[in-house]
């Protein structure tokens, strides 16, 4: 029943109770003159009991009806209100582990569920924000231990340089490679932090062009190859996509995808000769790109989580080897605003190899 039928018979019943009281009220009156006058001994006691007796049931009829009024308005009104009192008592005192239970089919009812769906919600922010902060320290602890690391290694590197235990060329060579090395570690972790604060607020800086894929990814390689070089890593790179292949990408962010990749496979390298294969396969509308590693491997059971933020397939193995576990994170992230996907398939012990999937530039002719 709706409540403004509710309203309706609660006034109306209302109105005519007092009309009724009124009424008896009369007839008592009359009755008592009638005495006063002598008019009711004239009466016969058959009569005289059956006008009791009316009066009694009126009195009783009206007191059960008031009775009953009393506590359909309760239940229709007050416990409503009530249940609605004690629930925003239990959210100002920050209690939102309860549920609002819906009774009736009415305007209280759809207000009690409007109110049972705000307490949801204010739940599951309050349990984003509870996350979003662990992320967050849990973001500071590894990027402050990841800075110290390559800092302490950097100091050590230029103090045996100024104490001159690098006295050969080749020595001194080694060390400044090295701090080289560390230095670009550090860079590219910053970068990665400064990166992840735009993709919190969803404000990545993205220029979308025209790439030619073989020119890109050459240069890439190129790049790579360097910095493969200096750390006695084997790089390999095939490409099979022909020469006018096209996408539409940004060029900075797809380059950040590929050094990540290497990065992170780099790190976990662990065969006394470490070998990276760069792959460019075309697949009908699509291209793929391969990027291979004869590194550790890593588990099935952690394979489908190792794109997921802060996600650490071995806490102590990964916190010596350097890691904020955002940078597989923000490759999907950048994968996927671009249109393709990525995933990863891994034998423990053999190697990891990245797969990512970009779909093909084609011109749209038009007749």
């Amino acid at each position: 029943m709706k409540l403004k039928t509710r309203l309706a018979i609660a006034f109306l019943t209302f109105g005519l109770l007092p009309i009724g009281l009124v009424g008896i009220i009369l007839f008592m009156g009359r009755l008592f003159m009638l005495q006063q006058f002598d008019g009711l001994e004239k009466m016969g006691p058959e009569v005289q009991a059956l006008v009791v007796q009316m009066l009694v049931s009126g009195l009783m009829i009206l007191g059960f009806i008031c009775a009953a009024i009393t506590v359909w308005v309760y239940r229709s009104f007050l416990r409503p209100l009530n249940k609605l009192q004690e629930a925003t008592r239990k959210i100002r005192d920050g209690n939102l582990d309860f549920t609002l239970e819906v009774e009736e089919d009415d305007e209280f009812g759809e207000l009690c569920q409007d109110f049972e769906e705000m307490r949801i919600r204010l739940k599951e922010n309050a349990e984003e924000k509870l996350q979003y902060e662990t992320e967050n320290r849990e973001l500071i602890r590894n990027i402050s231990h990841d800075l110290k690391t390559p800092i302490t290694a950097i100091k050590g590197y230029v103090e045996g340089i100024m104490d001159g235990v690098a006295s050969s060329p080749e020595r001194l060579d080694k060390y400044i490679r090295t701090i080289y090395n560390k230095a670009n570690d550090m860079d590219r972790l910053i970068d990665e932090l400064t990166f992840y604060s735009k993709i919190d607020t969803n404000k990545i800086p993205y220029q979308f062009t025209k790439i030619n894929v073989n020119s890109y990814f050459g240069d890439c390689a190129e790049e790579v190859g360097l910095d493969m070089e200096s750390r006695g890593i084997e790089l390999g790179y095939f490409n099979y996509v022909a020469e006018d292949i096209m996408v539409i990408a940004d060029a900075e962010q797809l380059k950040r995808v590929i050094n990540n990749i290497i990065s992170n496979s780099v790190k976990y390298l662990d065969k006394p000769r470490g070998i990276i294969n760069i792959r460019i396969k075309d697949v009908g509308d699509f291209i793929q790109i391969e990027i291979e590693d004869n590194g550790r491997g890593i588990a099935a059971k952690d394979l489908p989580c190792i794109f997921d933020r802060f996600y650490r397939t071995d806490s102590s193995r990964n916190s010596s080897q350097g890691g904020s576990g955002i940078g597989l994170s923000i490759v999907r992230k950048i994968v996927e605003d671009h249109g393709g996907r990525i995933w990863a398939t891994s034998k423990e012990g053999i190697g990891t190899e990245m797969h990512l999937v970009l779909r093909k530039y084609q011109e749209v002719v038009q007749e």
